[in-house]
């Protein structure tokens, strides 16, 4: 082979080796949302397959089944994809630094990436080579092991609220649930504690599922529980005491829906999700009069105080719904979670077929 095409060779094996050490440091070790192209095209390749064989099924429980697997085999995808596309790179490399056949590059490379050492040359140029891509193997395996429990650990403490929050406001979890149990268990006007609770559980969510990107979606061990319809359900609880409930003034459910819209705008801002950053209290949102003067009169007829001027507590509760309520039906759509009231019921995920777990408790 001629020096230039070997000059190539050992270029376009190099160039191959940056791209996946660059997509590497960016998915597993930088601690903020970054747009990676390989992980990307990765991620989009899974979701049509994943979507295309959830597809058939008529259920959303046979969908959230296929869907469950998604997480996980995207995760182990990216390091074994990485992996294929370092032992191409160097097998590129090989051709170029020692002039021999693809075959026996090809075993080179597979040897030092595997660290197996039974092919590889005397040449000092090739035995610097092995080492590299041994070392460049290990690491990237490396990386996958001490991701993995940082993943679980994460999912854990977001899916124990999660799980927490069915015990006070049902499943699928609803704001109206929420308000009259803890009216009949009488911890209503302990509710600054949950909110602020959910504070920080949104805080730790933006940083998690925009550093780790994956997370969100792993899906709930309960199928019909999701981190997106949770979410939904304490910003509205949150909107509905502030605008509906007849009570004192106090700062944790305002700071808690803050946190909370936050929090879903950065991780739609990860998926290039569109929204209106400064949205009008007036605007229109996903959330029809009647569907809230039902709300209002299920919470009166409850025994809850709530406020005589029902056009008010309207506007107001529309004047909070709108800091969050295209994002969250966004990420609910993107995540296929299942179904919640004024969450996910007007995702077109649930609307494509029939449902089993619509009325669950």
């Amino acid at each position: 082979m001629e020096v230039v095409g070997r000059v190539a060779l050992v270029a376009f094996g190099v160039a191959l080796v940056v791209v996946v050490l660059d997509a590497a440091v960016r998915t597993f070790v930088l601690p903020r949302a970054a747009p990676v192209r390989l992980t990307r095209a990765i991620a989009r390749v899974n979701t049509r397959v994943f979507r295309l064989i959830g597809r058939p099924a008529h259920s959303y429980e046979r969908r959230d089944k296929v869907m469950a697997l998604y997480g996980p085999v995207t995760l182990l995808t990216i390091p074994a994809v990485s992996l294929v596309l370092v032992l191409i790179a160097f097998t590129s490399i090989f051709v170029g630094v020692d002039d021999v056949s693809w075959s026996t590059a090809y075993r080179y490379s597979g040897s030092a990436l595997f660290t197996l050492g039974f092919s590889t040359a005397n040449d000092e140029r090739v035995i610097t080579v092995v080492y590299v891509e041994a070392a460049i193997g290990v690491g990237v395996l490396a990386l996958l092991i001490s991701y993995l429990p940082t993943i679980y650990a994460a999912f854990s403490k977001r899916e124990v609220a999660v799980t927490r929050l069915s015990v006070r406001a049902g499943t699928p979890p609803t704001p109206t649930e929420l308000l009259v149990r803890a009216h009949r268990s009488g911890f209503l006007n302990r509710l600054d504690d949950l909110f602020e609770e959910w504070e920080l559980w949104f805080v730790e969510l933006e940083e998690t599922h925009t550093s780790l990107v994956i997370l969100n979606f792993f899906r709930s061990p309960n199928p019909d529980r999701s981190w997106v319809t949770a979410a939904g359900a304490i910003l509205d609880t949150a909107a509905v005491r502030l605008a509906v409930l007849d009570a004192a003034w106090t700062p944790s459910a305002a700071v808690c829906l803050r946190a909370g819209f936050m929090s879903l705008r950065s991780v739609a801002d990860y998926f290039s999700v569109p929204y209106d950053r400064n949205p009008a209290p007036d605007d229109p949102i996903s959330i029809d009069r009647s569907e809230f003067d039902e709300l209002y009169a299920g919470l009166a007829a409850a025994g809850l105080p709530v406020v005589a001027d029902r056009d008010r507590a309207w506007r107001d509760f529309a004047g909070w719904r709108v800091n969050y309520d295209a994002v969250l039906l966004a990420l609910a759509n993107l995540t296929m979670a299942p179904y919640a009231p004024w969450v996910s019921d007007r995702s077109p995920v649930i609307a494509a077929g029939p449902l089993g777990s619509s009325g669950r408790r």
